[in-house]
């Protein structure tokens, strides 16, 4: 079951990389978007069919999650990095290039340490709570930067709200499918509101900045929240040896710098 879960997590990454592209393309072609003027992205044909990408993807996403842990299935989303910067670089610099191969090492270490050694566990309601508190906080605090900033900080600062948003959201899909057919309305009812607050976040990120840099930002945060909530929340890093966790953090070290480097290369290019 593992091995089917990551086939679709790979799959998902793919559909999330296309569909980022056709969204961007699409809100570029809508000036001053706003909360209040949402509506507007539907005239866009470009951006309905990165929609129903995208809903391919989360689909794809539903069924890895429910076929194995957490911390297995969400730091595969991060494959859409080097999909989405190859697809869109015109030039690809040895910077870019560094960007892309680190965060992409630090993911596929991550997920080959997961793979072999995380426990399925199931998520009782105070966990569930307890992770959406913490959440709540960081997004808090990224709605707050991307408040004061602009141009790929302002998009980087919201990318990274999404990806906390929905590092809760791949532990709420998780909670849900693995208690059907009973249904979990305390997380069924977490999972709508992160999922289209974290969307939202993407889309305001799309009008700020480059779509691999927000791509990059909520696709690397997304699953270290999520892993980090699966391993020392719900438990599924039970039993996980001290040189195994020290190379977890290591590795989510590595993705994170990928991310930084990534966006620093975006404001050089924009400045020059």
């Amino acid at each position: 079951m593992v091995g089917v879960a990551i086939v679709c997590a790979v799959l998902a990454a793919a559909c999330s990389a296309l569909g980022a592209l056709l969204q961007h393309a699409g809100i570029r072609e809508l000036p001053n978007l706003k909360l209040t003027s949402a509506h507007r992205l539907v005239s866009s044909r470009r951006w309905v069919y990165g929609f129903l990408i995208l809903f391919a993807c989360a689909i794809l996403q539903v069924i890895a999650l429910a076929l194995a842990p957490v911390s297995v299935v969400a730091p595969l989303n991060a494959l859409a990095i080097p999909i989405i910067a190859v697809a869109r670089a015109h030039k690809l610099t040895g910077l870019l290039a560094l960007a892309v191969v680190v965060t992409t090492a630090g993911i596929v270490v991550f997920v080959s340490i997961t793979a072999g050694q995380a426990v399925p566990t199931s998520i009782t309601p105070k966990v569930a709570l307890q992770a959406g508190q913490l959440v709540l906080a960081g997004v808090l605090v990224c709605i707050v930067a991307a408040t004061f900033t602009e141009g790929a900080v302002r998009a980087l600062a919201l990318a990274i709200g999404a990806g906390v948003l929905y590092g809760l959201v791949a532990v709420l899909v998780r909670d849900v499918t693995t208690a059907l057919p009973t249904i979990e309305w305390f997380s069924l009812l977490g999972l709508v509101v992160a999922f289209l607050t974290g969307a939202w976040f993407i889309q305001l990120g799309y009008a700020a900045g480059p779509p691999d840099l927000v791509v990059a930002g909520q696709t690397v945060v997304n699953p270290i929240v999520a892993a980090w909530i699966g391993i020392k929340l719900v438990g599924e890093g039970t039993g996980m040896s001290a040189l195994s966790q020290a190379g977890l953090i290591v590795s989510a070290i590595a993705a994170v710098s990928g991310t930084i480097v990534l966006a620093y290369y975006h404001r050089v290019r924009v400045k020059a």
